[in-house]
């Protein structure tokens, strides 16, 4: 009998969970759907809807007629070799923005991007895969590919044949509709006919959270100068909270400074003024210290500027002119700033621990975008890591470290990089600078 009641109570809730999702193609015509933005043509054969690649028109959406919040979308997808698609999802179209241009989340489907999240007309990629160390490639090229997207509330992940591929926490549109994309090729011939294909489109918006799968891709907060529910579950906190000056106080004054600094629209900016060292409103510090943390904060520069983020900082130090002292990341455009070039080896390059340690290079880092420094202090251990690539490693406090700063600027600082712990900084050296995002984990 129990054998029985508990076979009933599978069927049952399985029933349910059918009834629960509704297919978005009728298998017959696009009813309920409308194009925007370009002449790509779609059409639907036995269930299957296909987009056209076609040459000298912009990108084609095929659009729900219905918007929605919280949902699971589940689709299968292929796509012919050199294309590029997506599907978008909570996602918009007004005259004023950009001319009714479709804009808004998109999964994407493009080679090894594809399950990425992408932010269609709007801030570009938000979670392009480079953040999930564990993802494998698991496209199949020229075959048909299962996709989920789950959005509840701020989170948004995405799935590809079981893998999880991006896992993200954002707050910009809460509802929308869902398009599937037929994306520009100019004027390519070769790519002129080529087709992308979906089929079995179905969504499920009740009880949404109860079908809610466990992710093992690495969260990405995309909402600025928060702390997700994940990251205060983790032990994280903002180092500055995108209002106030709380718990930052000019590095050699008991005050935030009245001038050189600015909070702008959830940016702290240090303001331009000639590329002096900390010869304006000066470099700023945290109100207390610290020894074992992730330090984590998003920094854009101007063209030509210098700066940089210091931990291990003691304030007292150097009360006279220039910079407070401690080990530094350093911030710089490494391309027109002329204290790229010299040092030792590159190590004043973006990226380097300051006149120590050169950066290992990477193709990462741009100029025009915000980027993500992250330093690691784990007792002796230290790391610095430039949007998601770790370009330096070393530990301190022993007779190589001392060796190293014996042959640098900072011989004359006794015992320089070796305290247990210290203040963090962000420095003044006269250009404008922005920095968010500032958040930190102690070990």
């Amino acid at each position: 009998m129990k054998k029985i009641l508990f076979i009933f109570i599978i069927v049952f809730s399985g029933s349910l969970y059918a009834q629960e999702w509704t297919p978005l193609c009728n298998g017959k015509n696009l009813k309920g759907w409308k194009k925007l933005n370009g002449n790509a043509e779609y059409k639907v054969k036995d269930g299957v809807i296909t987009g056209i690649s076609k040459v000298n028109t912009p990108n084609t959406f095929l659009v729900t007629e219905k918007n929605y919040g919280d949902f699971i979308l589940e689709f299968d997808f292929k796509i012919d070799e050199g294309l590029n698609s997506g599907v978008q999802f909570r996602s918009k179209s007004l005259k004023k923005y950009n001319n009714g241009k479709v804009h808004g989340y998109q999964f994407e489907i493009d080679g090894n991007h594809s399950g990425g999240i992408y932010d269609e007309e709007r801030r570009g990629w938000l979670y392009n895969l480079t953040a999930n160390p564990n993802k494998i490639n698991v496209l199949k090229k020229g075959e048909w590919n299962k996709a989920r997207i789950e959005a509840t509330g701020n989170s948004i992940r995405t799935w590809i044949n079981g893998m999880a591929c991006a896992n993200l926490w954002d707050d910009m549109t809460p509802e929308g509709f869902i398009a599937l994309q037929v994306h520009s090729i100019g004027n390519n011939k070769e790519l002129n006919g080529k087709t992308v294909s979906w089929k079995d489109i179905r969504i499920c918006t009740t009880n949404v959270a109860q079908y809610q799968t466990d992710s093992s891709a690495p969260e990405i907060n995309a909402v600025a100068n928060s702390i997700s529910p994940t990251e205060a579950k983790d032990g994280w906190k903002l180092l500055w909270d995108g209002k106030t000056v709380n718990g930052w106080k000019g590095a050699k004054i008991n005050t935030f400074p009245d001038k050189g600094w600015v909070i702008d629209n959830g940016l702290l900016k240090v303001l331009k003024s000639g590329g002096g060292e900390s010869t304006n409103g000066g470099d700023i510090v945290t109100t207390r210290k610290y020894k074992n943390f992730i330090l984590k904060a998003e920094f854009k520069i101007m063209p030509g500027a210098n700066s940089g983020i210091k931990y291990f900082v003691d304030p007292g130090l150097n009360r006279g002119e220039g910079s407070a002292i401690g080990c530094e990341f350093q911030i710089l455009d490494d391309e027109k700033h002329p204290d790229a070039k010299l040092g030792v080896k590159g190590n004043r390059t973006v990226g380097s621990l300051y006149d120590l340690i050169p950066a290992i290079k990477s193709k990462k880092f741009n100029i025009n975008e915000f980027n993500t420094a992250t330093i690691i202090v784990t007792n002796n251990h230290v790391e610095h890591w430039l949007n998601g690539i770790k370009v330096v490693e070393y530990e301190r406090n022993n007779q190589m470290w001392n060796a190293l700063v014996a042959y640098s600027k900072y011989k004359d600082w006794p015992d320089f990089g070796n305290a247990a712990e210290g203040h963090i900084l962000l420095q003044d050296h006269g250009d404008e600078v922005w920095f968010k995002n500032v958040k930190i984990k102690e070990l």
